[in-house]
């Protein structure tokens, strides 16, 4: 029994019921460093020292009661008793409110003022009363002084420690106060079998050529044997290439998840820093940790911010600390000594700024393009974010991807999400079709505005704006085929006609001159109507300008200019300088303006032929607001021109009216 007693401790702390345990911090240290310190200024020297008046100097002078006088500084007198009269003072002076201190001695201090009349005054009254009295002079420091002394350079020191602190925040390795021995140290973030990527080639839609490049990545990590029997070696690093939001990220991180090997991630940025040969430090150890983690992967995301083409900025010069960072990563990648089963893949969009070092075989072994994903990669796209959703029996996956061209993975996840929010807003059950419609409005064209104030005639124009669009785009051949027409302001427009433009590889010259004669046909009607025109058109003409341009400039479809292009696809910019002389800019702006002041004519004839349903048309948008294909159908017919998205439109109409006919026969 008495054994089990000693094993229990004896001062066992109680359990907290909240489970709080306060969290220490170092600033506490410095807080009771400063409390003490201002105590013993104020209170230290003041407990025990007693301030006398010149009476009672004198008082203890004639009493012969003064064992020595030092004289502090040149400033004050610090008087010691005998021990007979120390008792007494103690005793007459007793303080019940310091009870630890009466048992000090005391410490009489004086303020002499004139230190020379001060010691005449002493030397009087030793010759005349025969004293005994021992005068020095001292010199005293005071902590507290002294500590105001050096402030300004502890304050210095202080924001110094704290910049460094915050600047090298985030660095691998230590504590807080280590971090400012960390600057050099790699910022990425490490996945391996402790914090696993649960992202797969499953979780990524479409991008089937990128995942085919990819997948010989995975396959070699993780049966090297398969390739090295052949005496091939490993790939030094993947590209991405690819417009913003195509998944260039979400592809990394699968091959991460399927690869099952150490992964690094970081971005180009955590690279730079304001010291010099940071970034460089950086690299290499980022790469000694890859190298001693092998086989690894080290994922860079949009590395254009250190891996520009060097030498194109003649402000900073050759010892610019980017281009170090890059020198040291190209070395990495592919210099003397380097031998390591170490596969870098970087994502980035502007592939045309990068240095050519950095893209040659050996560092870079390969680029793959993230293009924007197809009509099928969109379905694919969809079936993943619409997973989560409650949808409608009226939601077709076909058909949204139909009517999303042009749209990133990306668009396509916020698409879903604004389709629930507006579902939500509206109180429904579950997300309809007619949801994800207006989410692409809200996308592409903005916000409705229905609360701005327009005035009648205002109106009228825009009516018959967007009337002349609609129409003109009816009756054009390779015109896109419009959607709906709306003259309820949106975002910064007045109005806006929707269409569904043709996912085209290639655009021959009647494409491009009809898409610009229906873009022409806003200005038209409004000529036609009004005999005036207005700024609505701005736009427009923005559009038809930059269309013509590079029909002339970088298509090569101008007669006139012939079959040359002035287009540079490795990015470089003449600046002040044109590749061609001034008589070629004339011909070249003289084809432009009579390229745009054909379509125009053209879409006034149109209009012009056809101006009875171009009114009965602006008309029933002043009406409605808002008008659809069907209302086309009814004003001018169907159309005579079916586009390829037209015909699969047709197709899923003809698909649902027999499944409907189906299930009725059926019941």
């Amino acid at each position: 029994m008495q054994k089990q007693m000693n094993k229990e401790p004896k001062n066992q702390p109680k359990p907290n019921p909240n489970g709080f345990k306060p969290k220490f911090n170092s600033y506490w240290i410095y807080a009771v460093i400063i409390a003490v310190i201002i105590s013993f200024n104020f209170f230290g020297n003041n407990i025990t020292n007693t301030d006398i008046s010149r009476n009672k100097f004198e008082d203890l002078l004639r009493a012969n009661s003064i064992k020595n006088i030092l004289i502090v500084n040149n400033d004050y007198a610090e008087i010691h008793l005998t021990e007979e009269a120390q008792k007494e003072f103690s005793a007459n002076n007793k303080d019940e409110s310091l009870p630890w201190v009466n048992n000090a001695k005391p410490v009489l201090t004086y303020n002499f003022g004139s230190l020379e009349n001060f010691e005449n005054t002493i030397k009087e009254n030793k010759e005349k009363y025969n004293l005994d009295i021992d005068l020095k002079n001292v010199n005293k420091t005071d902590l507290f002084d002294s500590i105001l002394g050096f402030l300004p350079f502890i304050l210095i020191l202080g924001l110094w420690i704290f910049f460094m602190r915050r600047m090298s925040g985030g660095g691998a390795g230590g504590g807080a106060g280590g971090q400012i021995f960390n600057i050099g140290k790699s910022k990425a973030k490490l996945f391996d079998e402790k914090q696993k990527v649960k992202v797969s080639f499953k979780d990524v839609a479409g991008l089937v050529g990128a995942k085919e490049e990819v997948q010989e990545i995975v396959d070699f990590l993780k049966s090297p044997e398969k390739y090295t029997n052949l005496g091939g070696k490993i790939p030094k690093g993947a590209l991405l290439v690819g417009p913003p939001g195509t998944g260039k990220t979400l592809l990394a991180k699968a091959v991460a998840g399927e690869a099952g090997v150490p992964f690094f991630s970081l971005s180009g940025s955590d690279f730079v820093e304001m010291f010099v040969g940071v970034g460089a430090s950086r690299v290499r150890d980022l790469f000694k940790q890859a190298a001693q983690k092998s086989p690894s992967i080290i994922f860079i995301d949009e590395i254009d911010a250190i891996g520009r083409a060097r030498g194109k900025n003649n402000m900073t010069g050759g010892n610019d600390e980017r281009e170090n960072t890059l020198n040291q990563l190209l070395t990495e990648m592919d210099g003397f000594g380097t031998d390591v089963n170490v596969i870098v893949i970087a994502a980035t969009n502007r592939a045309d700024v990068l240095d050519k070092a950095l893209m040659r075989a050996g560092r870079f072994d390969r680029q793959i393009y993230v293009d924007l994903p197809d009509l099928n990669e969109r379905s694919a796209i969809f079936n993943v974010h619409l997973k989560p959703l409650k949808l409608g029996n009226d939601v077709k996956i076909d058909f949204l991807a139909q009517q999303t061209p042009g749209f990133s993975g990306a668009d396509i996840a916020n698409l879903c999400n604004e389709a629930a929010l507006m579902a939500a807003r509206k109180g429904k059950e579950s997300i309809e079709n007619e949801d994800f419609l207006d989410s692409v409005d809200r996308i592409v064209g903005g916000l409705e505005k229905k609360n701005k104030i327009i005035s009648v005639k205002e109106k009228k124009t825009i009516a018959f704006h967007e009337a002349g669009h609609a129409t003109a785009s009816w009756m054009l051949e390779h015109a896109a085929p419009l959607v709906k027409v709306t003259i309820v302001p949106r975002g910064q427009s007045l109005g806006a006609a929707w269409y569904l433009p043709e996912e085209r590889m290639i655009v021959q010259t009647e494409q491009m001159l009809d898409e610009m004669c229906a873009t022409l046909a806003g200005r038209a009607a409004e000529k036609i109507m009004f005999n005036k025109i207005s700024t609505g058109a701005l736009s427009d003409l923005e559009k038809v300008t930059k269309q013509a341009r590079a029909m002339v400039s970088i298509y090569g479809l101008s007669e006139k200019i012939g079959n040359l292009t002035y287009y540079d696809s490795s990015g470089q910019e003449y600046g002040f300088t044109k590749p061609y002389s001034e008589t070629t800019a004339k011909l070249i702006d003289e084809e432009i303006s009579a390229l745009i002041e054909q379509q125009y004519q053209r879409a006034i004839q149109i209009l012009t032929d056809n101006k009875d349903k171009l009114t009965e048309l602006a008309e029933r948008l002043l009406e409605k607001e808002v008008i659809f294909k069907d209302d086309l159908i009814k004003i001018f017919g169907e159309r005579a021109f079916l586009s390829e998205s037209e015909i699969l439109e047709k197709k899923l109409k003809e698909q649902e009216e027999t499944e409907e006919n189906n299930s009725e026969v059926k019941h």
